[in-house]
């Protein structure tokens, strides 16, 4: 059964008072007492654990939690706690309130991804799912996992990156908790032949879950872009690993702006939009996972059997660029034209000077012209 995106609720009246950064990894902390009651932590210093993100799944529920009732279920002194929690911002950018007599509670609900939840609710996938709170991207995981030894397919999540990667090296914005970062791979048999257009296979599969969780607005950009009304809401990078020629892996990464209202300057690069930021709500994460992965099964069952050609019907419907004018460059050569649409082999079709023609490559990208 496939689930809907429900929403979540932020409520931010309270007082507040922020925890501070800390800078290296010695322990030195001070407070002191400001007016009308108010506990202000002032910056400690100290090494990051990895029982932040246990203390993280206590307080996601945007409740207050006392110092101590966070400590007996840890196992951890109050003053771990103290620790830990400045620890969040530091790490993860999450922010802390302290109110004395109530405890502590994030500025507003979070829900982390649930390996669990996310398995449960799509029973029919038979691909292992692992979650981890931090890697520098989830592709180079999941090919660091193969040459360990990991079997093929899994499918790999993280809470944030820290060298998000995009199509041809760019970097990919990507906050704790905000978004969706995700890899899936997959043995591949046969040659190359068997990935020609799952890029697209892909595009459309995001495209639908997302329209499953309501951005009804969600259409496709050749070859590997998902938009809503010209802004990217999200990529999709394929990496192969193995003999292109014979059996091979390829890793399927897909980002997907999720509840992310703003970026660091400089970061992103193109016009962006997210989920919460076209639905006007933020979204629980896990239930566009589980569409996300019910999405992939389904294309890609049809892109297995039928290759592309399968597909491409319902592809064009959402083509974003259809009979608009575009510049198609490679290196620093571009071709001027008018998109027709794709092929059945996924290549980009265009009007160039009255002569229908098809271009396919991953070195080509695409651009509206003005």
């Amino acid at each position: 059964m496939r689930v809907g995106c429900a929403a979540r609720t932020d409520n931010d009246a309270v007082t507040k008072v922020r925890m501070a950064h800390p800078m290296v990894d010695v322990l030195s902390v001070s407070v002191f007492y400001a007016s009308r009651g108010l506990v202000v932590i002032m910056p400690a210093l100290f090494v990051a654990g990895p029982g932040m993100l246990e203390l993280l799944k206590l307080l996601q529920d945007g409740r207050f939690h006392s110092g101590e009732a966070l400590g007996a279920q840890l196992g951890i002194s109050r003053s771990a706690i103290w620790k830990q929690l400045q620890g969040l911002e530091a790490e993860f950018g999450v922010e802390v309130f302290k109110v004395p007599g109530r405890g502590y509670r994030l500025a507003s609900p979070m829900v982390l991804l649930d390996v669990e939840r996310i398995s449960r609710s799509a029973p029919g996938l038979h691909w292992p799912i692992l979650v981890r709170s931090s890697v520098d991207s989830t592709n180079a995981e999941i090919f660091r996992r193969l040459d360990a030894g990991t079997p093929a397919p899994f499918v790999l999540m993280a809470e944030r990156q820290t060298a998000g990667r995009g199509r041809r090296g760019r970097v990919w914005a990507s906050p704790f908790a905000e978004n969706l970062y995700c890899s899936l791979v997959l043995r591949v048999d046969g040659g190359m032949s068997q990935v020609e257009a799952l890029s697209l296979t892909v595009g459309l599969a995001v495209a639908r879950a997302l329209q499953a969780c309501g951005v009804e607005g969600a259409r496709l950009k050749w070859p590997n872009d998902v938009l809503v009304d010209g802004r990217k809401i999200s990529g999709i990078l394929l990496e192969l690993a193995g003999d292109p020629a014979d059996v091979c892996h390829v890793v399927i990464g897909i980002g997907i702006n999720v509840n992310m209202t703003f970026d660091a300057p400089g970061v992103i690069d193109q016009p962006w939009t997210s989920v919460r930021q076209c639905l006007g709500r933020a979204i629980d994460r896990n239930d566009l996972a589980v569409e996300l992965l019910l999405q992939l099964h389904d294309c890609l069952s049809v892109h297995w059997q039928h290759g592309f050609a399968g597909l491409r019907e319902q592809w064009e419907a959402l083509h974003a660029w259809r009979g608009r004018s575009v510049a198609l460059t490679a290196g620093s050569n571009a071709t001027l034209g008018v998109v027709l649409g794709v092929d059945e082999r996924g290549a980009i079709r265009l009007n160039v000077d009255g002569v229908d023609r098809a271009f396919s490559g991953g070195e080509l990208s695409l651009r509206l012209q003005q």
